[in-house]
Protein backbone atom coordinates (compact mmCIF):
# COMPACT_ATOMS: atom_id res chain seq x y z
CA UNK A 1 0.00 0.00 0.00
CA UNK A 2 2.92 2.42 0.36
CA UNK A 3 4.55 1.56 -2.33
CA UNK A 4 1.24 1.98 -4.22
CA UNK A 5 0.49 5.36 -2.59
CA UNK A 6 4.18 6.85 -3.18
CA UNK A 7 3.98 5.90 -7.07
CA UNK A 8 0.32 7.49 -6.77
CA UNK A 9 1.99 11.04 -4.96
CA UNK A 10 5.23 10.73 -7.66
CA UNK A 11 2.52 10.80 -10.99
CA UNK A 12 0.29 13.41 -9.15
CA UNK A 13 3.57 15.78 -8.25
CA UNK A 14 4.38 15.50 -12.33
CA UNK A 15 1.27 15.85 -13.34
CA UNK A 16 1.45 19.67 -11.09
CA UNK A 17 4.57 20.60 -12.51
CA UNK A 18 4.01 19.50 -16.08
CA UNK A 19 1.22 21.91 -15.69
CA UNK A 20 2.55 24.70 -13.68
CA UNK A 21 5.56 24.63 -16.46
CA UNK A 22 3.99 25.16 -19.48
CA UNK A 23 1.19 26.88 -17.82
CA UNK A 24 0.91 29.42 -20.86
CA UNK A 25 -0.48 26.42 -22.91
CA UNK A 26 -2.35 24.45 -19.97
CA UNK A 27 -5.27 26.26 -19.27
CA UNK A 28 -7.63 28.34 -21.76
CA UNK A 29 -10.10 27.54 -24.86
CA UNK A 30 -6.90 27.25 -26.36
CA UNK A 31 -4.85 23.95 -24.57
CA UNK A 32 -2.06 21.69 -24.85
CA UNK A 33 -2.01 20.28 -21.49
CA UNK A 34 1.50 18.44 -21.98
CA UNK A 35 0.86 16.86 -18.50
CA UNK A 36 -1.96 15.00 -20.32
CA UNK A 37 0.49 12.59 -21.74
CA UNK A 38 0.49 10.73 -18.37
CA UNK A 39 -3.06 9.92 -18.90
CA UNK A 40 -1.57 6.61 -20.47
CA UNK A 41 -0.10 5.58 -17.14
CA UNK A 42 -3.55 3.67 -16.09
CA UNK A 43 -2.26 0.89 -18.84
CA UNK A 44 1.20 0.36 -16.69
CA UNK A 45 0.04 1.22 -13.15
CA UNK A 46 -3.43 1.79 -11.37
CA UNK A 47 -1.76 4.13 -8.90
CA UNK A 48 -1.72 6.80 -11.57
CA UNK A 49 -5.83 6.92 -11.40
CA UNK A 50 -6.22 8.76 -7.95
CA UNK A 51 -2.29 10.22 -9.25
CA UNK A 52 -3.62 11.59 -12.03
CA UNK A 53 -6.76 12.64 -10.61
CA UNK A 54 -5.36 14.80 -7.44
CA UNK A 55 -2.01 16.35 -9.73
CA UNK A 56 -5.43 17.91 -12.03
CA UNK A 57 -7.00 18.88 -8.70
CA UNK A 58 -4.32 21.05 -7.68
CA UNK A 59 -2.99 21.79 -10.96
CA UNK A 60 -6.61 22.86 -11.66
CA UNK A 61 -6.27 25.72 -8.67
CA UNK A 62 -3.80 27.73 -10.39
CA UNK A 63 -5.85 27.76 -13.53
CA UNK A 64 -8.08 30.89 -12.51
CA UNK A 65 -11.29 28.88 -13.75
CA UNK A 66 -12.34 28.41 -9.86
CA UNK A 67 -14.05 25.53 -8.56
CA UNK A 68 -16.13 24.06 -11.75
CA UNK A 69 -12.37 23.37 -13.11
CA UNK A 70 -11.01 22.69 -9.39
CA UNK A 71 -13.79 19.64 -9.14
CA UNK A 72 -15.39 19.15 -12.14
CA UNK A 73 -12.09 19.03 -14.56
CA UNK A 74 -10.64 16.64 -11.97
CA UNK A 75 -13.45 14.19 -11.94
CA UNK A 76 -13.48 14.11 -15.83
CA UNK A 77 -9.81 13.19 -15.36
CA UNK A 78 -10.67 10.59 -12.96
CA UNK A 79 -13.55 9.17 -14.99
CA UNK A 80 -10.75 9.41 -18.40
CA UNK A 81 -8.07 8.08 -16.13
CA UNK A 82 -10.11 4.84 -14.90
CA UNK A 83 -11.81 3.96 -18.69
CA UNK A 84 -7.79 4.16 -19.94
CA UNK A 85 -6.94 1.79 -17.83
CA UNK A 86 -9.86 -0.57 -18.61
CA UNK A 87 -9.73 0.35 -22.37
CA UNK A 88 -6.10 -0.20 -21.74
CA UNK A 89 -5.84 -4.10 -20.13
CA UNK A 90 -9.36 -5.14 -21.78
CA UNK A 91 -8.69 -3.87 -25.56
CA UNK A 92 -6.12 -2.24 -26.74
CA UNK A 93 -3.21 0.37 -24.89
CA UNK A 94 -3.13 2.03 -28.04
CA UNK A 95 -6.54 3.00 -27.59
CA UNK A 96 -6.47 4.26 -24.05
CA UNK A 97 -6.25 8.11 -25.09
CA UNK A 98 -9.52 8.13 -26.70
CA UNK A 99 -11.00 8.57 -23.10
CA UNK A 100 -9.11 11.54 -22.30
CA UNK A 101 -9.36 12.90 -25.73
CA UNK A 102 -13.38 12.69 -25.71
CA UNK A 103 -14.15 12.95 -22.42
CA UNK A 104 -12.15 16.21 -22.18
CA UNK A 105 -13.17 18.10 -25.20
CA UNK A 106 -16.51 17.50 -24.95
CA UNK A 107 -17.01 17.80 -20.58
CA UNK A 108 -13.92 20.35 -20.11
CA UNK A 109 -16.11 22.46 -23.35
CA UNK A 110 -19.53 22.20 -21.49
CA UNK A 111 -18.42 24.41 -18.33
CA UNK A 112 -15.62 26.50 -20.26
CA UNK A 113 -18.15 27.72 -22.37
CA UNK A 114 -20.25 29.27 -20.00
CA UNK A 115 -17.27 30.07 -17.33
CA UNK A 116 -15.65 32.34 -20.73
CA UNK A 117 -18.32 32.82 -22.83
CA UNK A 118 -16.97 31.01 -25.93
CA UNK A 119 -18.85 28.61 -28.43
CA UNK A 120 -19.34 25.15 -27.23
CA UNK A 121 -17.83 23.48 -30.73
CA UNK A 122 -15.03 25.55 -30.92
CA UNK A 123 -14.08 24.85 -27.31
CA UNK A 124 -14.80 21.15 -28.36
CA UNK A 125 -12.37 21.79 -31.33
CA UNK A 126 -9.62 23.08 -29.83
CA UNK A 127 -9.40 20.90 -26.67
CA UNK A 128 -9.89 18.21 -29.08
CA UNK A 129 -7.26 19.44 -30.94
CA UNK A 130 -4.67 19.70 -27.39
CA UNK A 131 -5.65 16.63 -26.59
CA UNK A 132 -4.95 14.57 -29.73
CA UNK A 133 -1.55 16.30 -29.12
CA UNK A 134 -0.65 15.68 -25.75
CA UNK A 135 -2.96 12.38 -24.36
CA UNK A 136 -2.83 10.66 -27.77
CA UNK A 137 0.53 11.83 -30.04
CA UNK A 138 2.91 12.58 -26.61
CA UNK A 139 0.92 10.10 -24.79
CA UNK A 140 1.20 7.27 -27.20
CA UNK A 141 5.36 8.18 -27.36
CA UNK A 142 5.70 7.82 -23.68
CA UNK A 143 3.72 4.43 -23.66
CA UNK A 144 6.19 3.08 -26.28
CA UNK A 145 8.79 4.65 -24.31
CA UNK A 146 8.26 2.83 -21.20
CA UNK A 147 7.19 -0.17 -23.04
CA UNK A 148 10.24 -0.87 -25.03
CA UNK A 149 12.94 1.56 -23.63
CA UNK A 150 12.72 1.74 -20.05
CA UNK A 151 12.57 -0.98 -18.00
CA UNK A 152 10.24 0.01 -15.23
CA UNK A 153 9.18 -2.36 -12.41
CA UNK A 154 5.80 -1.64 -10.86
Amino acid sequence: MVKYLVRASLISALYIALTLIFAPISYGPIQVRISEMLTILPVFDPAAIPGLFIGCMIANIAGGFGPWDIFLGSFITLIAAILSYYIGKKISPILAPISPIILNSLGVSAYLTFLIHTPYLFLVFTIFIGELISAGGLGLFLYWLIKYKIKIKV
